[in-house]
């Protein structure tokens, strides 16, 4: 279809995804909020993150394969609108554990946005228009923490729960445009969930989440001696094995194991959990800047500008470059720009000028390789009927390394002499990891030979 027809549909996903992305921009600020008004500590209040990444995990799978099966159309509805509803909960909560059931809803429904609108593109439009559309959903991230942290601050200065009820407005608009504009794709009445199998990757990802947040980051190798730390693992552990078995004789598997001796699967899957780690750094920045530079917590956070700026503008710059040059030299760049600036921030970061050139460096490849790039590779790899499960794996594998990397970036700053010293060791060490994926990506098809693989095989 001509790009002008598909306008309508791409605006329609840019503010669904923009609503999911805010969410997660705007609860940094109203955590003191959360923390006064329901009179809880700092660990407790974390929850409200840690219950929507959980669920957002969990929802991954879940949302995907649903809209596989029922049609893209009806599950973004759905996800929509159950947003919507966790939105009103948190807003109208009493409690914190009210409020904790919210964020539930919210992460259960963000899970399925971005996959579903990455497949629906795969769906509409051309293999040489994907980029550039996907390029589009990617800068809504860098919007997103732009605009996120403003928004916030205006409302928490009324009161914190305007935050969530702005959600409510954008939500009804999106689900206007997406009843008009999202076609109902096509339903597979012949099949139904794997619910053994939904239960079984629930008890591999909730205890995995679990177990990596009850880290303690001054203490790792003792931690891991807690029955909170090494009994969920275990049970994560355990339970991996038994849901790749089911997956293998499922008639209709929630993902297919075949996916995964697809070499460009593989790497999409590794550069993701690299992306992830790379994310992670982002809660840290803002402390390194304060103990660099002796700045308030508040212009540490306006020091994180260039790279969201960065972000946002890279994106669809990349999505554009990709549909010319194939994802390979796109994927190259953007992690070189990656590796370059963690190495940059690490070795250098304590002077202004190298901070912010790293910084900018690190927004603008991992706008390269999340904005179009991963999702790119998978809509030309993966069968039409399980599009929206590969762009969930996209998701599922940034969420561990975030998950990862928060964890051990916090244990190296802690465990260091100097605080400063840690962080910077710290992001030295991201720096390292996405060197080596830079050599794997090396081996990713050729724009030639990714142009030619059977989209949809």
């Amino acid at each position: 279809m001509g790009h002008e027809t598909n306008r309508p549909l791409l605006v329609t996903l840019f503010f669904g995804v923009l609503m999911a992305a805010l969410d997660i921009a705007v609860l940094g600020p109203a955590i003191p909020a959360l923390r006064d008004h329901f009179g809880v500590d700092d660990r407790t209040v974390a929850w409200a993150f840690n219950t929507f990444v959980f669920f957002n995990l969990l929802g991954v799978p879940i949302m995907s394969k649903a809209a596989d099966v029922f049609g893209r159309r009806t599950v973004y509805l759905v996800d929509v609108s159950l947003f919507a509803v966790g939105a009103a909960i948190v807003m109208l909560a009493p409690s914190f554990a009210v409020l904790l059931v919210g964020r539930a809803l919210q992460g259960l429904a963000a899970s399925g946005i971005f996959p579903v609108a990455a497949a629906v593109v795969g769906d509409r439009f051309a293999p040489e228009k994907r980029g550039r559309a996907l390029g589009v959903l990617g800068a809504v991230f860098g919007l997103a923490f732009i605009v996120g942290p403003i928004l916030a601050g205006i409302l928490l200065a009324v009161d914190w729960r305007l935050i969530y009820a702005a959600f409510l407005p954008l939500a009804a608009v999106v689900l206007v445009l997406a009843r008009r504009f999202v076609e109902p794709g096509e339903k597979r009445a012949d099949v139904s969930l794997d619910k053994p199998g939904l239960v079984l990757l629930g008890l591999v990802l909730v205890p995995l989440a679990y177990g990596i947040n009850q880290v303690d980051t001054g203490d790792v190798i003792g931690s891991l001696r807690d029955p909170r730390v090494w009994s969920p693992l275990l049970l994560a552990a355990a339970t991996l094995p038994v849901f790749v078995r089911r997956q293998s004789r499922s008639t209709d598997p929630i993902i297919r194991p075949g996916l995964f001796r697809n070499r460009q699967v593989l790497l999409a899957a590794l550069l993701a959990g690299c992306a992830g780690l790379a994310e992670s750094a982002f809660i840290f920045l803002p402390a390194f800047s304060v103990a660099v530079f002796g700045v308030s917590s508040s212009e540490a956070s306006f020091m994180l500008l260039p790279l969201v700026v960065a972000v946002a503008v890279t994106s669809p710059i990349a999505g554009r470059i990709l549909d010319r040059t194939g994802s390979k030299a796109v994927i190259l760049a953007s992690q070189g720009l990656l590796t370059a600036g963690f190495v940059l921030v690490a070795t250098l970061g304590s002077a202004t000028s190298w901070y912010y050139v790293g910084s900018v460096g690190i927004g603008a490849g991992l706008a390269g390789i999340l904005g179009p790039s991963l999702s790119y590779i998978l809509l030309h790899e993966a069968r039409v009927s399980e599009r929206t499960v590969s762009q969930g794996l996209i998701t599922l594998f940034i969420s561990i390394g975030q998950l990862v990397g928060g964890a051990a970036i916090g244990a190296v700053a802690a465990s260091a002499a100097v605080e400063v010293d840690g962080y910077a060791a710290g992001f030295a060490a991201i720096a390292f990891a996405a060197a080596l994926v830079f050599v794997a990506a090396l081996s990713l098809k050729g724009r030639q030979a990714e142009r030619s693989a059977p989209s949809g095989a």
